[in-house]
């Protein structure tokens, strides 16, 4: 809400101190950060899909720590 506390501005000169503030909000808005992104290495997705599962059997403990 907008009060006019001095003055009688007309109504051209209202609109424009409108217009003022509304760019200026808007210019604030697109001007800020964008959200910080997780690198694609640290992603926890691209770790899950490229580990192996080991497959049962008699040597499987041996491929639970092979690099993919």
């Amino acid at each position: 809400m907008i009060k006019v506390v001095r003055g009688n501005p007309t109504p051209e000169e209202l609109a424009a101190a409108l217009a003022v503030v509304q760019a200026r909000a808007a210019a604030g808005a697109a001007a800020a950060p964008p959200e910080p992104t997780r690198p694609e290495w640290a992603s926890p997705a691209r770790l899950a899909a490229s580990r192996r599962v080991p497959h049962p059997g008699p040597r499987a403990w041996r491929t639970t720590y092979w690099p993919s």
